[in-house]
Parts: structure tokens; C-alpha cells; sequence
């Protein structure tokens, strides 16, 4: 499974479930990697999307606990377990995690692959994302050239889950 998301330079991803900023680069590369994929998010995120309505070229699973929770063009599961029972039936490469924090909380440990777009700026925020770089199971495997935007600097970059010798 993968997981993409966009970071500040201390791991912070929303405030006020909002995002700290919309790159449209970044944007632009999330819907590569995710079109016709799988993207799995909390109830909280797909509310953040534009008109709180799912993706449309992608397969929407979305976690929420409330059990009347009914989402249009959207499968919605009330625990992990039953999310990854649903995933069975995809290739793993084709899974996307993409939030909020809780959600990539939870998934990490099923993860192999995460895309982050790391912004050089720090921002208010009430977010997180787990910082990989100090998670000895995680190394960063790939790191773009710096882009900007206005006068943000942001990087794509791609972490991997370390493989187990043995």
C-alpha cells in the first residue's frame, strides 16, 4: 500500500481540516498517482475535498464510525477491519492512504511506499504526519529537484519501508 501526502518542514499536513496549502503542481501529481487507483481517507478529508464529494476517477473507501454514514460514490467502512478486508480484492500498489492524520496513523504499519511533497515552510497547524525520517523502519529512497511556487520551495520525495534482512 502506498500513502501520498504534503508535509511542511515539521511533518504538520492540515489546520482546521484544511490543508496548509494547495500547490497545484502537487495537486497535479496527486492525481496521477491516484487516478483510477484506490484512495482510502476519513470521513473528515473527503468533507476537505471540493464540495465534500469523492474523487471521481478514483475507487473511494471511506472510514468513518458513524454507523448511519452514507457517502455517494463512496463505499464507507466503520473499522479497520473491515477496510482492509475490502482491500483484499486490490493489488496493494493500487492503494493509496490519503488521509487525515488519524487514517495515516492507522495505516502506517500497513504501508510500504509513502510520496511526500515536502514544503520548506512551517505553518500553523493541528496535523500530523508521522515523520518518517526519524522511523528507522523508513528510509527515503528518492528525493526530486526543488520546485517552487510563488516563494515556496517543495520537493517531491519517496519513502520506503526498509526491507528485513534475513
Amino acid at each position: 500500500m502506498n500513502m501520498i501526502v504534503a508535509v511542511d518542514k515539521n511533518w504538520a499536513i492540515g489546520h482546521k481540516n484544511r490543508r496548509l496549502v494547495s500547490i497545484p503542481e502537487d495537486m497535479k501529481f496527486f492525481r496521477r498517482e491516484t487516478g483510477g487507483k484506490v484512495v482510502v481517507m476519513g470521513r473528515k478529508t473527503l468533507e476537505s475535498f471540493p464540495g465534500g464529494l469523492p474523487l471521481k476517477e478514483q475507487t473511494n473507501l471511506v472510514l468513518s464510525k458513524n454507523p448511519s454514514c452514507q457517502i455517494r460514490g463512496a463505499t464507507v467502512l466503520h473499522s479497520m477491519e473491515e477496510v482492509l478486508e475490502e482491500l483484499k480484492q486490490y493489488p496493494s500498489e493500487d492503494v493509496y492512504i490519503v488521509g487525515g492524520d488519524s487514517i495515516y496513523q492507522q495505516f502506517l504499519p500497513y504501508c510500504d511506499v509513502a510520496h511526500v511533497t515536502r514544503i520548506d515552510h512551517a505553518y500553523e497547524a493541528d496535523a500530523w504526519f508521522p515523520d518518517l525520517d526519524k522511523k528507522e523502519e523508513w528510509e527515503l529512497t528518492g528525493e526530486g529537484e526543488e520546485r517552487t511556487y510563488f516563494d515556496l520551495e517543495f520537493r517531491f520525495c519517496r519513502y520506503e519501508r526498509r526491507r528485513v534482512k534475513g
